[in-house]
């Protein structure tokens, strides 16, 4: 990573090509830099973006090394990038810290980092086989949720078990899992956070979240008393996790607000879908402060800009009519990321709403 602040145009390299990298390499661009983009064909939307964009398999080690060779910092934009991938890329180029990665990829992992720091979790036990998954829903009760130690995201590799009875129905996958039980919660939250290489940390402030499915649609600021009355004890978990893992860049971890205090839910090592808001609701946005942390420069004031902030998801077909919320009054601000094809359940933009007045 950055010791020193990078030039002006320097490099930086993206693995992955989402609408996060997409995002990333435009607040690149804003500063003076390079982007170039690493990712499997497919409709990679960053690399409209990007100065360069290599379509190569993540074991295509060769592929990787030439990419690696034009970047003077590399990052990721989700958290499932291969640890083989991000291995052929030498330790001192990347930011954050691949031990961030390899945590973040492996559910059980996870929850034991962030458990020996101070954080409450749901209760959980492992499952890696038909009569694991039995004795999990026999220990822990149900309702609860069987999830895949790796690979999910967005609500997939996830199965809801309303009662023991439910869980009879639904087959083991044949992978390592994990069972939860289901938490009692007002509010899903998240704590999102830059840390500069100088161990400098800032905050945003937490949205109030809606999930869907298991995918975020919606976030909201402010985001209610029982929030506001448990960041500070979720910030300070945050901040220990940022700490432990020596970490550069923006870190998000996902909280459940109880009547006993934040349960942890889970963590990205990335810019997050719920802090979107903040390129328009923040004095500088999480895509921004993730460019100035790697690239070694001071951080941005994170502080909110507006007394209220609406920003959803726009999913599958809806993007196709999108443009017309331009028309509305006040301050919406559009973002399509410009996929090509408006699958159901698939994210295709986002809308966030100011006003300087509360709802």
């Amino acid at each position: 990573m950055a010791s020193a602040p990078l030039p002006p145009g320097s490099t930086i390299g993206i693995l992955g090509g989402g609408q996060l990298g997409r995002m990333m390499a435009m607040s690149a661009a804003q500063l003076g830099y390079r982007a170039i983009g690493y990712a499997p064909p497919g409709d990679n939307v960053a690399s409209t973006a990007c100065a360069d964009f290599f379509e190569n398999g993540w074991g295509e080690t060769e592929a990787i090394a030439a990419f690696a060779s034009q970047c003077d910092i590399v990052t990721w934009e989700f958290e499932n990038v291969p640890l083989g991938a991000v291995e052929a890329i030498p330790e001192n180029m990347l930011a954050p810290h691949p031990v961030a990665l390899g945590i973040a990829q492996d559910r059980l992992q996870e929850k034991a980092f962030v458990e020996q720091i101070g954080a409450q979790c749901a209760p959980y036990l492992r499952v890696e086989s038909d009569e694991d998954f039995a004795t999990a829903v026999e220990r822990i009760g149900a309702p609860g949720i069987l999830k895949t130690a790796r690979d999910g995201y967005d609500g997939k590799g996830q199965w809801r078990i309303a009662n023991a009875h439910g869980a009879q129905g639904v087959r083991f996958p044949g992978r390592p899992c994990i069972y939860e039980g289901m938490v009692q919660f007002e509010t899903e939250f998240s704590v999102i956070l830059v840390r500069g290489n100088d161990g400098q940390i800032r905050f945003w402030d937490s949205s109030a979240n809606t999930h869907e499915g298991g995918m975020l649609v919606h976030s909201v600021l402010p985001a209610g008393s029982r929030v506001e009355a448990q960041v500070a004890e979720a910030r300070t978990i945050a901040a220990k996790t940022a700490e432990a893992l020596k970490y550069v860049g923006v870190l998000t971890l996902e909280f459940f607000a109880t009547e006993s205090g934040p349960v942890f839910n889970e963590m990205a090592p990335r810019v997050h879908n719920s802090g979107h808001w903040t390129i328009e609701g923040a004095a500088t946005s999480q895509f921004e402060n993730h460019i100035r942390a790697i690239c070694g420069l001071p951080l941005g004031e994170t502080a909110t800009r507006f007394a209220s902030i609406d920003m959803r998801n726009i999913v599958g077909k809806d993007a196709l009519t999108a443009h017309q919320i331009l028309a509305e009054e006040g301050e919406p601000h559009l973002h399509l990321y410009g996929k090509r094809e408006a699958k159901d359940g698939r994210k295709m933009g986002h809308v966030t709403r100011v006003s300087h007045t509360l709802p």
